[in-house]
């Protein structure tokens, strides 16, 4: 059954329920001082949207611990996500923006984007399954199917890997990915793993990124070719 939203949220308020989708599926939880510092703003303002959002059954406040998406925000999370991912894809596919300045953008677009554009935008572009980063984009009945995969700090020296998906990446990460030729689809041998760096090889030249920006590459081990 496709799913509606049947809560008017603010702006704002979707921010809110999207970052938290996607801190909850990194983390098992969105910590409030993680929500904060995703959204850009002081912890101590999150409150009142928290308990708007919970007091419309959205989200579940466990003190000390942090806010989880109900069943029924998780479907409004999918909805936006869709959104997103989708806007990107029309920023890069037709409009030929580069991948690291689609994102914000995508955030702008997604909240005036209606269902019935949606799925044109969905059947113009041929029903794409991935975002420009490699993130998979939710059906228009909400069901998504996430990549399989570790992230680049917990592969193994020695190991080849394929670059799967690049994770909630600003756009000055991007950037530093994109001259280091880390896409989705490229191939990687780990030559050296240091506790603040990570050495890889890819198209014969060994490259190195630091294990903050290898912690939004989600990679999968391959044979060796």
């Amino acid at each position: 059954m496709v799913f509606e939203l049947e809560i008017d949220l603010s702006y704002g308020a979707e921010e809110y329920i999207e970052t938290i989708y996607r801190l909850q599926k990194r983390f098992g939880i969105a910590k409030t001082n993680s929500l904060a510092k995703a959204l850009g703003v002081v912890p101590g303002s999150i409150t009142n949207t928290i308990e708007h959002l919970e007091s419309h059954n959205l989200v579940v406040h466990k003190p000390y611990q942090g806010v989880k998406l109900t069943k029924q925000g998780e479907k409004i999370a999918l909805n936006l996500i869709r959104k997103h991912r989708l806007a990107e894809r029309l920023l890069t596919d037709v409009l030929n923006a580069h991948w690291s300045t689609v994102h914000e953008d995508a955030c702008k677009l997604e909240h005036a984007m209606t269902k019935n554009l949606v799925n044109l935008l969905d059947e113009r572009l041929g029903h794409p399954k991935f975002c420009p980063h490699g993130n998979p984009i939710p059906t228009e009945n909400g069901l998504i199917e996430e990549q399989q995969g570790v992230v680049l700090t917990e592969t193994d020296v020695g190991e080849n890997y394929l670059i799967t998906n690049i994770i909630d990446g600003e756009k000055k990460d991007l950037e530093i990915l994109a001259k280091k030729n880390m896409y989705p689809g490229v191939k990687i041998l780990i030559k050296k793993i240091d506790p603040q760096e990570i050495f890889f090889q890819t198209h014969g030249i060994t490259q190195s990124v630091n294990t903050q920006l290898a912690s939004i590459v989600m990679v999968r081990k391959i044979e060796a070719t």
